[in-house]
């Protein structure tokens, strides 16, 4: 049994056994818990992106694809490690979902292994870091970055992250130089997965705090030496990686600016997205402890009342407070905590990417750094308890065994896109971006009618939101009035100039009136936004040809 290993069991340390079997039970259950979502379809909330409508990724590993994946920006985001993994399981799936979701509950359990491999190899403690990895592996905030296809980058980058720490841990005590360079090796594939990995180096210093301890010189006494004797020697170790870092933030920050993902300062105050910080962080914490209400999009709020953020701002600043001055006790307290938020920064709303004002994926890696603070410290909080080990252990249980029936609850709710939606509409309020998606659904499976209301709810919402015009309009051509959908994709056009889907629907809506005259154009201003748009360089060949068979028939 998972958590029947006695304390005793447990203090045998460095028993490679033991770890060896716990990882493989670990596997084991994450398997079990996740199997469900072989399952589940493809979602039409990037799953389309980045696999079922990808012509790059659903034809597999080919010279171009493999050029292409190393060259593009799409989905705003460079990640050709990731780009790599979908296509491999396009050869080996075709577009079966199955085997997709699949390659995501494997790569979780990968890195659930190594979690515990990596905390074992680090404190030299069992049962702590079981507990830990047990929470990462089965925490409901984890089913978004699991259960989601196109958050393979989230997995896949994880485990990239747990791999190169591991690494890292053994170069602190060979200090050979091709160790070192394969932990830069596989940092670089990390990036390659996916940006918030650049953080990752900041880790590494907090790290080598503890339980490396390596900012000590042994000659020293603990003191404030402590924190700054060998200081500088460990941050010249790591200019490497935040060379790559760095390089990675700017590739990012051009690529989700080259894909409009970027919010301008204009649309979002950087006040505003200070205030949004502030209250995620907070919000992240409590979700952690009490992991209700999880939704795919949490839509960002137009204000904020000040005593949330100030207080919010006060309850960081204390934590923080509190964790460096117990550090030279308990070291695990603001090595946990700023795991926590260093992790979160680049994904906290500062450079805001998307509508939503934060996400369970992003919580990923960074609540690992409050399970640590949680594991080690209960563990001290109860030393002189008479019957602590016993107590520990049911503790555990008890914790562990809600996480996964909330785990296993909450991944029903990913079956399908619809079940997705709605679900996120029962938790969240003024959710235009998801009524939008969800009017879509119904209006492509045929429920026009119904599907329409949630685009009009939508649009009640945020009236400016170009992406429910262009539905709209969609929605409009399918009920057969074109001129209401001419409209709608011409103030969809007004918003999002430099949007091919727009561009190719409008004058398709058009060639169906036969104003070929307006069509070709717009067909045309679609392949100057993307010269392989193939359906709109089809159009515009049909197009093309229609007008010269009225031309030849009118000179007849």
């Amino acid at each position: 049994m998972l958590f029947g290993l006695t304390t005793a069991t447990f203090e045998k340390e460095g028993s490679t056994r033991i770890i060896a079997l716990l990882c493989m039970v670990l596997v084991a259950v994450v398997l079990a818990v996740y199997m469900q979502v072989g399952n589940h379809q493809f979602l039409t909330y990037d799953d389309d992106v980045y696999v079922t409508n990808n012509p790059h990724v659903s034809s597999g590993i080919t010279g171009n694809n493999i050029v292409w994946a190393f060259t593009s920006v799409e989905a705003s985001n460079w990640h050709p490690v990731t780009w790599l993994s979908h296509m491999a399981d396009t050869q080996l799936y075709g577009l079966n979902p199955r085997g997709h979701h699949l390659t995501n509950v494997v790569i979780h359990a990968v890195s659930t292994a190594l979690l515990l491999c990596l905390l074992f190899r680090l404190t030299g403690t069992v049962w702590r870091s079981l507990f830990v990895a047990a929470l990462f592996a089965l925490h409901p905030l984890h089913v978004e970055s699991v259960a989601w296809v196109a958050e393979r980058k989230d997995v896949l980058s994880a485990f990239f992250w747990f791999l190169t720490l591991l690494l890292y841990a053994g170069y602190v005590t060979n200090r050979k130089t091709t160790g070192y360079m394969t932990v830069l090796f596989f940092f670089v594939l990390g990036l390659m997965s996916k940006p918030m990995l650049v953080t990752l180096p900041i880790v590494m210093l907090i790290l080598d705090f503890w339980p490396l301890n390596r900012y000590r010189r042994e000659e020293e006494q603990v003191g404030l030496s402590q924190f700054f004797g060998n200081a500088p020697n460990l941050i010249k170790e790591k200019i490497p990686f935040l060379i790559c870092s760095l390089s990675s933030g700017i590739v990012t920050i051009y690529a989700q600016h080259t894909g409009g993902s970027t919010a301008s300062l204009t649309a979002l105050p950087f006040i505003l997205r200070t205030e949004n910080a502030l209250i995620a962080y907070v919000k992240y914490i409590i979700k952690t402890l009490w992991p209700h209400d999880l939704a795919v999009v949490y839509p960002m709020s137009p204000s904020y009342p000040l005593w949330q953020v100030i207080g919010s701002f006060l309850i960081l600043l204390l934590i923080s407070v509190a964790t460096i001055r117990g550090g030279r006790r308990y070291p695990y307290l603001p090595m946990g905590w700023f795991w926590f938020l260093f992790t979160l920064l680049p994904v906290i709303g500062l450079l805001q990417v998307g509508v939503q004002s934060m996400a369970d994926r992003y919580s990923y890696i960074p609540a690992i750094g409050l399970f640590i603070m949680a594991a080690w410290g209960t563990s001290d909080l109860t030393r002189n308890f008479q019957y602590r080990k016993p107590l520990l252990g049911l503790l555990a249980g008890i914790v562990i065994g809600i996480s996964t029936a909330l785990t296993w609850h909450q991944l029903g709710y990913w079956r399908d896109s619809i079940s997705l939606y709605r679900h996120t509409l029962d938790v969240t309020t003024d959710n235009y971006l998801i009524h939008d998606n969800l009017g879509i659904e119904l209006v492509e499976k045929g429920d026009v009618d119904i599907g329409m209301q949630e685009i009009r709810e939508a649009l009640r919402i945020n009236p400016a939101f170009a992406n429910a015009h262009y539905n709209m309009g969609f929605a409009l051509d399918r009920k057969g009035d074109l001129d209401a959908a001419i409209d709608e994709y011409l103030i969809a056009l007004q918003l999002h100039s430099n949007n091919r889907k727009i561009h190719n629907n409008l004058g398709v809506a058009f060639a169906k009136k036969g104003n070929l005259d307006a069509a070709i154009p717009v067909f045309q201003e679609a392949l100057k936004i993307n010269p392989n748009d193939m359906k709109a360089r089809e159009n515009l060949e049909t197009a093309l040809e229609q007008k010269r068979i009225q031309v030849e028939g009118g000179k007849n």
